[in-house]
């Protein structure tokens, strides 16, 4: 344990956006937790939007879920995959929530009158929401990765948070500046000039970055780090080289060949602590890198022309398959083509099918005829989410043969509701932040498939849904042999206990699985989910 103040390291981007600044941060911290340093990562998104559980995914990717049910940027799971350290809804912030505390306290009165202005009022929020999570000493790093890059006009009430705390307590705060440097064939030499003007732009706005982190694709020459380094005021130790790796897990120990965690540590004058202990990471990399075995997946879902859109999804599924040497090759298919009379020749060649998460109509039909084809051709099947409550439909109509069975999200006049809106969901007005969220016990059922799975009857996963199955039809489906293997107690909109269903699964199936929550939001490097090893080697079986 380190004596001294909580420092904060801040990672910018400049010339282009999607460089990376997630990966590079949470390699930092995955190498500053492995010399001791008790280190989380935040970010602050400049977007208006209050959170991004309303965006659709074509817009922002995934949404990813805290344990305390944050909806948050899909970088927290980076930071959660990498660090093995939960996040929470202090380790998101936007441009949305800071405008909303500040107007609130104006429609308050605390103001007392004063005009309420960018500088000081917004910077102060922002400040004081970059400092939250060093209340209690609980970290004494904070690395905060700034969305957008800089020189956007969202993002400059940041920029400038950073410059007066940078101002406040200079000991305390590094900035790291995340850069594209392009390779020119004509002139066979890499370019500095765009990072150039990417730290001008920063030195125009008064804050000088302390390090900067080249996102290139070829070979970073003596020459071109010196000249970075004279141009943009840093030592030429602290011009960083980050090509392109086969795999973001290579990240860290690129970065550590580089010296950033090292440099990190001398301009922030720490002692450097013992050599990076990165064994685990290592044996990950190195099964990941040599599998002994291949799978084929199917992914069913609506986003698949964007594989952000099922971000956790396939981590989980890539270090699941490096628990069971084993490679996994994720075959994306659209639920939107596919139906009953293509659903072999776009599914037999998988080994299991993953039915995805969503929300509305399009694209249900791929999905059962998707679930119809797992279930009766006995090939592993995992539904998440949404994908259960299709699990559930299909099952109604095909076996219990309630051809009108549906969930009232997509049909409210169906005389079989078998997935219906949660109790306490009746009367929500507004989208956002209104679903179930974060995590919630669930007790997994003595002899099901999935307590066996866990190695426990106690589990604690994430959620993210307003529709359920229905209790009232639990007896047709157990009798018809679909079995209820995990529940959570709770309460409904008026107080009354109420037993939800979290989990179901059909025993005379080799792995046939719907769980109400999301596993691949719990899924580490150093913890794969267990629930995604156990469908990765039901798959293998099935080769």
């Amino acid at each position: 344990m380190h004596k001294h103040t909580t420092k904060f390291i801040f990672v910018t981007g400049g010339v282009a956006s999607s460089l990376g600044k997630g990966i590079i941060s949470a390699s930092l911290a995955r190498l500053l937790l492995s010399r001791g340093y008790k280190t989380t990562i935040q970010k602050l998104d400049p977007y208006i939007n209050i959170d991004p559980g309303t965006l659709n995914p074509y817009e922002h990717g995934e949404c990813y879920v805290t344990e305390d049910g944050a909806e948050t940027d899909l970088d927290l799971g980076h930071y959660e995959r990498f660090t093995n350290i939960p996040t929470s809804q202090a380790n998101n912030v936007t441009t949305g929530r800071v405008y909303q505390s500040i107007i609130e306290k104006e429609r308050r009165g605390d103001y007392l009158g004063s005009t309420v202005q960018v500088v000081p009022h917004i910077t102060d929020e922002i400040k004081r929401r970059i400092k939250l999570l060093a209340e209690g000493g609980k970290f004494d790093m904070i690395i905060t990765e700034i969305g957008g890059t800089v020189g956007d006009i969202e993002s400059l009430p940041y920029i400038e948070a950073v410059r007066q705390l940078t101002w406040e307590s200079p000991e305390d705060v590094m900035v790291i500046h995340l850069t594209y440097m392009p390779y020119l064939a004509a002139a066979g030499e890499l370019k500095t000039k765009p990072t150039q003007h990417s730290v001008k732009t920063m030195l125009e706005q008064g804050l000088q970055p302390d390090m900067i982190v080249c996102r290139t694709e070829h070979p970073l020459s003596r020459s071109a780090r010196d000249k970075v380094a004279l141009f943009c005021n840093v030592r030429p130790e602290c011009v960083i080289e980050s090509r392109d790796a086969k795999s973001i897990y290579e990240v860290p120990l690129m970065m550590m060949q580089e010296g950033l965690d090292r440099e990190v540590l001398r301009t922030l004058k720490l002692p450097y602590g013992g050599k990076p202990n990165l064994t685990l990471w290592r044996v990950f990399l190195r099964r990941l890198e040599h599998p002994r075995h291949e799978v084929k997946i199917a992914l069913v879902g609506k986003y698949v022309e964007l594989h952000d859109a099922y971000k956790s999804i396939l981590e989980a599924f890539l270090q699941a398959g490096a628990m069971n040497s084993c490679k996994v090759q994720v075959k994306m298919v659209h639920s939107e083509q596919l139906n009953k009379a293509n659903v072999e020749k776009m599914l037999g060649d998988c080994q299991g099918v993953l039915v995805a998460p969503g929300f509305g109509k399009r694209g249900i039909a791929g999905k059962l005829a998707a679930i119809e084809y797992a279930r009766t051709r006995r090939v592993p099947f995992l539904g998440i989410c949404l994908g259960m409550q299709c699990g559930v439909i299909e099952y109604a109509r095909n076996v219990l043969g309630w051809k009108d069975a549906d969930s009232t999200e997509m049909n409210l006049r169906t005389h079989h509701p078998v997935i219906h809106i949660m109790d306490n969901q009746k009367n929500v007005k507004n989208m956002g932040g209104t679903m179930r969220l974060g995590a919630y016990p669930c007790t997994l059922k003595k002899g099901s498939l999935l307590a066996e799975i866990y190695g426990t009857q106690t589990i604690s996963e994430r959620h993210r849904h307003r529709y359920e199955l229905n209790n009232d039809y639990i007896k047709d489906f157990e009798k018809a042999g679909m079995k209820v293997a995990g529940v959570n107690v709770g309460k409904d909109a008026s107080g009354k206990k109420i037993t939800r269903v979290e989990a179901v699964e059909i025993p005379a199936h080799p792995f046939f699985v719907g769980v109400q929550y999301h596993p691949e939001y719990k899924s580490t490097v150093e913890n794969p989910h267990p629930l995604f090893i156990a469908f990765v080697a039901a798959a293998m079986r099935n080769i």
